[in-house]
């Protein structure tokens, strides 16, 4: 027997609450010419964007450069989020200290430290979707072109 569907506004609170909370995201980039590569990042959410890094040469980190655009999904399959965005890439040194300082506080992680080569990747929604089970799929969309909806 599954649970009452919540309302739009409570999956908003959910979401952003673990957007606020979690450390790791899945994300999901795909080359130019659609070879698709899925791995999970740790990340920072300023409230507005998702700051996540990799490295530039890995395949997220090329896909990402190429395409631009990411899909990440946090949380489990009886309750997800799912992030449609828009990326901007980084150089290491192009990111204020105090906003690597925040990511590195938060996920344990500072690739400002290593000598391989890391980018940032400032991820910023543009859809939003979540849901537990088949009785939140209507209404599962909360955010559109950047907008919430509730």
């Amino acid at each position: 027997m599954s649970t009452p569907p919540r309302s739009r506004a409570q999956r908003r609170h959910d979401t952003e609450h673990r957007l606020a909370h979690d450390i790791d995201v899945w994300v999901a980039s795909a080359s130019p010419d659609g070879v698709p590569h899925l791995v999970p990042l740790s990340f920072d959410w300023d409230g507005e964007t998702l700051l996540a890094a990799t490295r530039a040469d890995s395949p997220t980190g090329r896909n990402l450069a190429a395409t631009r655009t990411a899909r990440l999904a946090l949380g489990h399959t009886r309750d997800t989020a799912m992030i449609e965005g828009h990326v901007e890439v980084l150089a290491l040194d192009a990111l204020p200290p105090y906003l690597g300082d925040r990511f590195a506080a938060r996920t344990g992680f500072d690739p400002r430290s290593l000598t391989t080569p890391y980018r940032w990747f400032r991820i910023t929604p543009h859809r939003i979707q979540a849901w537990r089970e088949e009785n939140e799929l209507a209404g599962r969309e909360l955010m559109r072109d950047g907008r919430w909806l509730a």
